[in-house]
């Protein structure tokens, strides 16, 4: 289980890469569990994705990486979750859903 969290726009190309690894290595294994929580800055990257990023975000969701964005960050930049892409979950607070996840043990990694 990994966790993977990001408030830094410029940090997607890493995350991202950082976020494969782990899906590439555990695909030939057992199940794997490997989450994007983004917030803040981050969080306009999942509309831009669509055009500039579409590869590299959907590739690792088709992959089974899960990828959650903070409602707060999109109330505070005012973006409506439908402009997200469909493989995007919203979360209440992305704070929180990183302690749960750390409850469940999942490793936390920033990038």
């Amino acid at each position: 289980k990994v966790l993977f969290h990001i408030e830094e726009s410029a940090k997607w190309p890493l995350t991202l890469q950082n976020a494969k690894k782990p899906a590439d290595y555990y695909d030939e294994k057992d199940d794997f569990q490997i989450e994007i929580v983004a917030n803040s800055q981050a969080v306009p990257e999942l509309i831009k994705a669509l055009q500039t990023f579409s590869d590299e975000f959907a590739g690792p969701a088709e992959r089974g990486v899960k990828i959650a964005a903070c409602a707060n960050a999109l109330c505070n930049l005012s973006i409506e979750p439908e402009r997200l892409h469909s493989f995007v979950r919203v979360v209440p607070v992305g704070a929180a859903e990183l302690a749960e996840k750390q409850e469940k043990g999942y490793g936390y990694i920033k990038p």
